[in-house]
């Protein structure tokens, strides 16, 4: 559990990169001059894939979480580091569902 979620936070700070990457292309595009956001597209394709897929993890992951806290099982994962996945999980709702992304 506390790999998982050290791999679920680190797909949660790539759905912040891809975000704030989406931003600035549509800035960018908007003002006709356009040539990417970083220019190894290798690399920003696998930032945005870890992060728009970071949702699915995260709602995974916070199952977990809520699995072991109603059978009260020990956890050892730090609390800061379940609350910032909650909180990021959130924010992923609240970006698919209601932003016109």
């Amino acid at each position: 559990m506390k790999f998982f979620s050290r791999v679920v936070f680190i797909c949660n700070c790539c759905f912040i990169i891809a975000v704030i990457l989406r931003m600035y292309e549509n800035a960018h595009k908007k003002n006709g001059n356009f040539n990417g956001a970083i220019q190894i597209q290798p690399l920003e394709s696998t930032l945005v894939v870890l992060g728009y897929g970071a949702i699915f993890i995260n709602l995974i992951f916070n199952f977990f979480v809520l699995f072991f806290f109603l059978t009260k099982t020990a956890q050892r994962v730090t609390k800061w580091l379940i609350w910032t996945n909650f909180l990021l999980l959130i924010l992923q709702l609240y970006y698919f569902l209601f932003s016109n992304f």
